[in-house]
């Protein structure tokens, strides 16, 4: 693409953005004086339903600061040039908990990074809702400590994505106690550093990719794909359903015992 094109581009995103701040300036100005009305009117008892006065009022106390740091980070970002912070960026005006998840060179998301743990029986050991974008590599510790907390010991071998995968890492691993440390992709490290021999890296390989087909019928048939509940707190209720309604199925076709 010639220079002279990215000018023109860039002069047209900033056109439209001048436009967008300019519309929502003056749905804020209209917003604010129908609370200066609604506020009159109250006083003069000409407000009948006050309830739902008192629930609208909540609300646009709830929205205009996040207005405000949109239309903020809006400026630092498109007219002045600066990188705004993600924890510093709002991404949705009704769901503020939101957070943006990048990861390597894939699209940008929007949600939460999950964290989860399964067993050989195929059951959810444990699930961690994280909050921003920390790096995975920085979760495999804790995620193996909380199974300590959890159920009393660290497990006998484990498997995890390439994501977790470092030196550090595999030797905390082994000082807690693990005896093989699976990870999906090596990352610099040997497979004889990582488990006993080749034979039992392939079998914690192949375990791996059963929990990938866990996970993705968590997605497929559990709703864990997407949440259509409102709020953090619901958010987090709506992913442990998901987890225990999967756990209740796995359960129930578990053989009886004989």
């Amino acid at each position: 693409m010639r220079p002279e094109s990215i000018y023109a581009g860039k002069e047209e995103r900033h056109q439209h953005y001048k436009k967008l701040l300019q519309l929502t300036r003056k749905s804020r100005k209209v917003l604010i004086e129908a609370t200066v009305t609604l506020a009159n009117a109250r006083q003069q008892g000409q407000c009948l339903l006050a309830d739902d006065a008192d629930k609208w009022q909540a609300d646009v106390d709830h929205l205009l600061p996040l207005v405000d740091a949109i239309v903020s980070q809006t400026e630092r970002r498109v007219f002045k040039g600066e990188k705004v912070p993600a924890q510093e960026k709002v991404v949705s005006l009704y769901e503020p908990h939101t957070d943006i998840i990048v990861k390597d060179r894939r699209q940008v998301q929007y949600g939460h990074k999950l964290n989860l743990v399964q067993g050989k029986s195929r059951l959810i050991l444990d699930l961690v809702i994280e909050e921003g974008n920390p790096a995975d590599s920085d979760q495999f510790i804790p995620m193996m400590e909380r199974q300590k907390e959890i159920y009393g010991r660290v497990p006998r071998q484990t498997s995890g994505d390439g994501g977790y995968a470092c030196r550090a890492n595999l030797e905390k691993a082994k000082a807690m106690g693990i005896s093989d440390v699976a990870f999906n992709k090596k990352r610099g490290l040997e497979v004889e550093e990582m488990t006993k021999s080749q034979y039992v890296y392939k079998t914690l390989f192949r375990f791996r990719a059963g929990i990938e087909a866990g996970i993705s019928w968590l997605k497929r048939c559990f709703g864990l794909s997407r949440c259509h509940c409102k709020g953090s707190e619901r958010f987090d209720s709506h992913c442990w359903l998901s987890v225990v309604c999967y756990n209740l199925v796995i359960l129930a076709r578990h053989p009886a015992p004989s």
